[in-house]
């Protein structure tokens, strides 16, 4: 994956499920939604359906274009669904405190780390 990247591993109802030293998932397989219970609850963050919205769009989007999708589209995408307050850069950053959706929404959708990261 990436050089002298740490490996960490994330109990997951008794099982070991490897990210990296920011919870990165490591492999993609190992994803389920007791994964996202368990790194929310890492990170201090209480999910809403808001949240499982948006963890399950990432994934989605991700399924189908092979790559995970931009803020831009995120925010096309929740303004059209939630309306112009909550689909908007802000919003998605306040309930994800810790990078936004691209990197908190990122990381509990069990999308990998993309190049250039940091």
């Amino acid at each position: 994956m990436y050089p002298n990247m740490q490996i960490v591993p994330l109990d997951v109802n008794g099982k070991e499920v490897m990210t990296d030293s920011e919870g990165y998932i490591v492999n993609l397989e190992d994803w389920s939604e007791d994964f996202v219970l368990a790194l929310a609850a890492k990170e201090e963050l209480k999910l809403t359906d808001e949240h499982w919205q948006i963890i399950h769009y990432i994934r989605d989007y991700y399924d189908k274009n092979s790559v995970q999708p931009n803020v831009r589209t995120m925010i096309k995408y929740f303004r059209d669904k939630w309306g112009p307050d909550k689909g908007s850069n802000r919003y998605l950053h306040d309930i994800f405190p810790r990078g936004g959706p691209q990197k908190q929404g990122n990381r509990l959708a069990g999308i990998l780390r993309t190049q250039g990261e940091h």
